[in-house]
């Protein structure tokens, strides 16, 4: 933090951050309604709810909405780790630019530059374009399924304890618009089923 003050003060430290806003309000609203559409598909009542189907309606929202908005964390990640001595652009449109035209270093496949004359098979080089956006999305990928899965059924799971008859009293409230729904958990018990999720 010191070495970021020093070389570009204050704003320094907020490097990225307009970026991450741009990300993380369409990832948040892209997951949670995603999310009510898969569980809707495969829990169309009570008698199908099983964790099962929790896990797979998490899984699946949390890939949605990381496949819609991936290309937004790319550029989050090259404007937090760009310095102020790099020759690229800073601004958003330039880091697009950049990373839109970017191309990966080539390998020699000759034979003479390989041990003992061996051949080489020749590497595919990367397209360029809407490609460079999608950079390490396997990976990122691979973590989210089980992420975005246990996150929803921790949640749901966690709502389910706190509507139990004996503490039902203290953390919900009638559902007013339909009586014959489970009721409805108050702001901080939805809370603490929320940080439950996080963990």
């Amino acid at each position: 933090m010191r070495d970021i003050n020093r070389q570009s003060g204050l704003r320094g430290l907020f490097r990225g951050h307009s970026a991450t806003l741009l990300r993380i309000f369409p990832y948040a609203s892209i997951k949670f309604l995603a999310y009510e559409q898969f569980r809707s598909m495969l829990i169309p009542s009570a008698s199908y709810e099983t964790p099962l189907r929790r896990l797979f309606s998490g899984a699946s929202a949390g890939v949605t909405s990381v496949f819609i908005t991936y290309p937004l964390e790319v550029i989050r990640v090259r404007l937090a780790f760009e310095t102020k001595h790099e020759s690229r652009p800073s601004s958003l449109k330039g880091i697009c630019k950049t990373i839109y035209h970017e191309q990966p270093a080539r390998v020699s496949t000759s034979a003479a530059s390989t041990p003992l004359g061996a051949a080489v098979p020749a590497i595919p080089t990367p397209r360029t374009g809407i490609a460079n956006f999608y950079r390490g999305f396997s990976s990122t990928l691979a973590g989210m399924l089980p992420y975005a899965g246990m996150s929803f059924l921790t949640h749901d799971t966690a709502g389910d304890w706190l509507r139990l008859p004996a503490l039902a009293p203290y953390t919900t409230t009638p559902n007013p618009k339909n009586a014959s729904a489970p009721p409805i958990l108050k702001y901080w018990a939805e809370l603490i089923a929320g940080g439950f999720a996080g963990l």
